[in-house]
C-alpha cells in the first residue's frame, strides 16, 4: 500500500536554539510510524538571528528538509502560507518552532484524520504559556465565535494536521492579510480536537508582542467577517433613537418644570461618548477601506528571498571546494 506524505510546515522566528530539536523529533516519531512518509518545510520568517543558517545545516543533513527564506518579516500566519506553497503532502501538519507543540504526538492527530476528520487541532490539557499569552489566546477564542462562528466547544491552536483538500482551498487566497484559521473555519465544520501535553519554552520568548496579538485580531476582525460594519449600523441606529427619545424628554421637561436649568455637562458628556462612537466607527470603515486599497495594489502575502534543499547545498559546497 502506497505510504501517504505528511507535510509538516514551521514557521521560525528567533528559533536558531530550538528547530533542530524540533526537526529531530519530527524525525523520531515518522519513523515510528511506518505508514506515513514526511517531509519538513521550514520557513524563516526575517529572524535577526542565526536561524537561516541552522535551517541551511538541517538541509544539507537531511533530504526530507527544505528551507524557505522571507526577504523580511510577514508574521506567522504569511509565514505558513509561504510554506504551504512548498507541499508536495496529502497531509498537512502545521506546529511551532519553540519545542512547546510535541512534534511526537502527531500520531494523535494522524489517527483522528483516518478516523474521519478533515481538521484536527491540538487541544492542551495544561497550557505554559504566560499570563499575557493566555489572556490573548482567551480573547482570539472569543473573537473566533462572535465572528466566524466557531463552535464553543472547539479549541483552537498552532498545532493542526489538515487534509489536501483543505490545504487547496487555503491556497487559493491570494489577499495580503492571511488568516490562517479563518481559512480552515470558512472551508470545513469536520474539526475535532485531540489532546496533547504542552511543553515549557526551554529557551527565548514569545514572539507575539501586545502590537502583534493586536495586528492579529484586528487581521482576523476585519479579513472574514462583515460583523464589525453591521455593529457600526446597529449602535448608530442605537444611538440615534436614544437622542431623540432624550430630546423629547428634554423638551417635555421644560415645559412642566420650566424653572429646572438644562445640564450643561450631560450635554458635553453626551457629545463626547456620540463623537468618541463616531470616530470609532469611521476608523473601522477605514481600516476596511485601507485593506481593500493594499488588496487592489497586489501587495504580497509574502516575499521569498530563496529555497534551500539538499542538493542546493551541496553543489555550494562542491563549488566552493572547487574554487579552493
Amino acid at each position: 500500500m502506497k505510504k501517504q506524505l505528511v507535510s509538516f510546515v514551521i514557521p521560525c522566528y528567533r528559533s536558531a536554539g530550538t528547530i533542530e530539536g524540533v526537526a529531530g523529533e519530527i524525525k523520531e516519531a515518522m519513523e515510528r510510524l511506518t505508514s506515513y512518509e514526511y517531509e519538513i518545510i521550514l520557513v524563516n520568517d526575517g529572524s535577526p538571528d542565526d536561524t537561516m543558517d541552522r535551517i541551511r545545516g538541517l538541509c544539507a543533513k537531511n533530504p526530507r528538509i527544505t528551507g524557505v527564506n522571507l526577504a523580511r518579516n510577514f508574521g506567522q500566519h504569511a509565514a505558513l502560507m509561504a510554506g504551504c506553497h512548498q507541499v508536495r503532502g496529502e497531509i498537512l501538519v502545521c506546529l511551532d518552532d519553540d519545542g512547546q507543540t510535541p512534534a511526537n504526538e502527531v500520531g494523535k492527530l494522524l489517527e483522528a484524520l483516518d478516523q474521519g476528520a478533515d481538521v484536527v487541532y491540538a487541544r492542551y490539557a495544561h497550557k505554559h504559556h504566560n499570563a499575557f499569552r493566555n489572556f490573548g489566546s482567551r480573547i482570539n477564542d472569543f473573537m473566533l465565535r462572535f465572528m466566524l462562528h466557531k463552535p464553543r466547544d472547539l479549541y483552537i491552536s498552532s498545532y493542526f494536521a489538515a487534509r489536501r483538500f483543505v490545504l487547496e482551498e487555503m491556497l487559493r487566497y491570494e489577499n495580503a492579510f492571511p488568516y490562517v484559521i479563518g481559512l480552515v473555519l470558512r472551508t470545513t465544520r469536520n474539526i475535532v480536537n485531540v489532546t496533547v501535553e504542552h511543553r515549557d519554552r526551554q529557551t527565548g520568548v514569545s514572539g507575539y508582542t501586545f502590537g502583534k496579538l493586536l495586528a492579529l485580531w484586528l487581521n482576523g476582525f476585519t479579513a472574514f467577517s462583515e460583523k464589525p460594519l453591521r455593529i457600526s449600523t446597529v449602535a448608530g441606529v442605537s444611538f440615534a433613537i436614544i437622542g431623540f427619545l432624550y430630546g423629547i424628554y428634554t423638551v417635555i421637561k421644560k415645559l412642566t418644570l420650566p424653572g429646572v436649568p438644562v445640564g450643561f455637562s450631560a450635554l458635553m458628556s453626551a457629545l463626547m461618548f456620540i463623537g468618541g462612537m463616531l470616530m470609532l466607527m469611521l476608523g473601522l470603515i477605514g481600516e476596511y477601506i485601507g485593506r481593500m486599497y493594499i488588496c487592489m495594489n497586489h501587495a504580497p502575502q509574502f516575499v521569498v528571498r530563496e529555497v534551500v534543499t539538499q542538493k542546493e547545498e551541496t553543489d555550494e559546497i562542491n563549488e566552493k571546494n572547487g574554487d579552493c
